[in-house]
């Protein structure tokens, strides 16, 4: 069967407002707080990385629900104007359009608070069978913010799977700190590329099966933790901020340093990393090439405020690599 797509992403989308840098504790009281910056701009691990990835060159489509607001309406506009098809953005008639504010520091950590929406309805029923199993590749993400999503996946890419489509996840954050023991399994096993950051990576670790002692598997450092996820089934991509990133495959681990980089705004850095390690892959790179590059586009993603603005090019990203004498 002929691809239609490159990639199809699957998850959520919904307005950021990022505001910031505050550099003191958030008042409450009815205070009012002044920081140097704020905009609202397209939000989402699984849109960001989308608008991402098709910046680099590959043909994308996003799969998830919206509500019937004009929230709703600016991610369309959003996505539709980066290059993302929207065939498969569908419009719950009663639920709202989920909505994040990002607050920031000047230390380059965040805040970030969410209302869900429509993100507590959307499930197998808003992926067409017909994008998830001719794409080249599906990509998942937030995991723990999309339940009916989350508990599909194991049979949704599968079937993606089962018709020669690679896969991958990136969970993010967990709200509730349980990181889902046991329930998770059953998707990473699927998952041909699981891309956390190092904190997650550590989170999902410890939640997962003990060894032999009865400890958690991956007890510690950054590298045992790739190491135990690596053994439930995916190849482990782990971004590690200004200390690269590092892969293992459940038998090799491999690193890269990244490239220097000031950042403006890290917001949505973790899911352009995602875009340009999947868009390598989709190219034929090696591993290690993969790694590298990820973070390059990752790196440059930081240069304006926002999750979308300073996306790379594949040349940008090259360029860069080339630069810091990391040739594809």
């Amino acid at each position: 069967m002929p691809h239609t797509f490159d990639l199809l992403v699957i998850g959520d989308t919904n307005p950021d407002i990022v505001l910031g840098p505050l550099d003191a504790p958030l008042a409450f009281g009815q205070r009012e707080q002044l920081v140097d910056t704020g905009l609202l701009t397209l939000g989402g691990s699984a849109a960001i990385m989308a608008c991402g990835a098709a910046r680099l060159g590959l043909e994308v489509a996003f799969a998830g629900r919206v509500g019937n607001d004009d929230a709703g309406r600016f991610i369309r506009t959003a996505l539709d104007a980066r290059g993302v098809n929207t065939d498969a953005l569908r419009v719950d008639p009663v639920l709202p359009t989920p909505l994040t504010v990002v607050v920031t520091r000047g230390d380059g950590d965040r805040t970030i608070l969410t209302s869900p929406g429509t993100l507590s309805a959307t499930g197998p029923d808003d992926i067409p069978e017909a994008l998830l199993t001719s794409s080249r590749h599906v990509h998942a993400a937030s995991y723990f913010l999309l339940p009916k999503l989350a508990e599909a996946l194991p049979e949704l890419l599968a079937t993606a799977r089962a018709h020669g489509v690679t896969t991958s996840l990136d969970t993010n954050d967990d709200p509730s700190g349980t990181w889902a023991p046991g329930r998770i399994d059953a998707t990473l096993a699927v998952t041909d590329f699981l891309l956390p950051n190092a904190q997650e990576a550590l989170a999902l670790a410890a939640a997962g099966a003990p060894d032999a002692t009865g400890s958690p598997a991956a007890a510690g450092s950054l590298e045992a933790a790739a190491g135990a996820l690596a053994a439930r089934g995916p190849c482990v991509v782990v971004k590690n901020g200004a200390d690269g990133a590092l892969v293992h495959d459940g038998r090799t681990l491999l690193r890269t340093s990244g490239i220097p980089a000031r950042p403006l705004d890290t917001v949505g850095a973790g899911d352009s990393f995602d875009a340009g390690f999947i868009a390598a892959f989709l190219r034929g790179l090696p591993i290690a090439e993969a790694l590298a590059f990820a973070a390059a586009c990752g790196a440059l993603s930081t240069r304006a405020h926002g999750g979308t603005a300073a996306q790379p090019t594949w040349d940008e990203a090259g360029t860069a690599l080339a630069r810091d004498g990391k040739n594809l």
